[in-house]
């Protein structure tokens, strides 16, 4: 039962900071697809960051390990956010930036966990 109320508050705090990006990129053109690639790349980033510090024999906690990975980073990033901004970039026949869209959310978040994977190594590199 623990776990879920982990996994609660950690999907709680994601959702908070997801809509504070949200709010924070709303004066831009085109604001909902950027906070929604911010929010992406940034959970890349710390689940790549966490991947990064197991590869260096660092245990993580199991019960921190779901809130930050299930919890936290899973309410911060949302695949059917994107998924429905992009359908709508397409029904608006924004083609260039619904096709940008796309590649920008799937090459920069899987760069984000590379880079997040690299930095925990280099902060954390094994003797």
């Amino acid at each position: 039962m623990i776990e879920f109320l982990i996994v609660g508050l950690g999907g709680f705090i994601g959702a908070c900071l997801r809509f504070a990006i949200t709010k924070l990129t709303g004066h831009f053109s085109l604001a909902s697809p950027l906070s929604t690639l911010i929010s992406n790349v940034a959970a890349g980033l710390v689940i790549g960051f966490i991947l990064g510090l197991e590869q260096q024999s660092i245990a993580i906690n199991t019960k921190t390990k779901l809130f930050l990975t299930t919890g936290l980073l899973g309410g911060l990033s949302t695949f059917s956010t994107f998924s429905l901004e992009t359908v709508k970039l397409f029904q608006d026949d924004k083609f260039f930036f619904a096709a940008c869209n796309i590649a920008l959310n799937v090459a920069l978040s899987l760069f984000g966990v590379l880079g997040g994977m690299v930095c925990a190594k280099a902060i954390f590199k094994k003797s």
